[in-house]
């Protein structure tokens, strides 16, 4: 006879090449926060020691300073940092040019190495739900990472995470490079137009269209998850979901 079994036994199919990768980015993680936070690195991004450093390049220091932010977003250093530091540096209008270009170009490098490293390794271990949520993720790319975007989910978190879903890069960059605006344009206009005000000396300048225009529009972000969910783009997940 025949015993009935009482509990379902799943076998995974793990390879142990996606082992090995899936350790090489935790160690790689591990690493890049030790680095970010208890090395001198956080020293080095100041908005003094940037200054000094970047005016020794002259017409090259827009592009190291799109650089050194791409990577200290790999590295899991909060975003707002360089981005507040490019508004202090460049100004309101070629701050936001410049931290959005490497808020894309290191969002970009951290989905590369979450996708390389990650992927094989969650593809192996998801299973039933969880894969028809890769699935809704991977046909609705854009509409989640948007969305997350707007939410202001934890930046770098958020990058190789979604290297290690199902979604595609095409998605991804489009998703993240339009969803970041709001948050980048708030904070570098924001930080320029003090930064002017700071300079100038003229104090009367807060008393302005541009700086009610910050400041309404700093208000307006806490807004913005809300009136996502009012729209209700998650549910194209959902019925996504519900069709599958």
């Amino acid at each position: 006879m025949e015993s009935i079994p009482t509990q379902k036994t799943f076998k995974m199919n793990i390879s142990k090449r996606a082992i090995l990768k899936a350790l090489i980015l935790f160690f790689f993680i591990m690493s890049a926060v030790f680095v970010a936070h208890f090395t001198g690195v956080k020293d080095v991004l100041t908005p003094e020691t940037l200054a000094r450093f970047l005016d020794a390049y002259g017409f090259w220091a827009p592009f190291l300073f799109i650089l050194i932010h791409a990577l200290s977003i790999c590295l899991f250093v909060p975003a707002s940092i360089p981005t507040i530091i490019g508004a202090g540096l460049f100004g309101a209008y070629w701050g936001f040019v410049y931290v959005w270009i490497g808020d894309i170009i290191g969002a970009s490098g951290a989905f590369v190495i979450g996708r390389t490293l990650g992927r094989d390794f969650v593809a192996s271990i998801v299973r039933d739900k969880l894969k028809r949520y890769d699935a809704a993720i991977e046909k609705n790319g854009f509409t989640t990472v948007f969305y997350l975007r707007l939410l202001n989910v934890p930046f770098t978190p958020l990058n190789f995470g979604m290297g290690m879903t199902g979604v595609h890069f095409r998605d991804y960059f489009f998703g993240t490079s339009l969803g970041v605006v709001v948050g980048i344009f708030v904070v570098t206009f924001v930080g320029g137009v003090l930064k002017d005000v700071w300079v100038s000396g003229n104090w009367g300048g807060l008393i302005s269209f541009k700086v009610f225009f910050s400041v309404a529009l700093f208000i307006f972000s806490f807004f913005i998850p809300t009136i996502i969910k009012k729209i209700k783009w998650p549910a194209l997940i959902s019925n996504r979901l519900n069709n599958t």
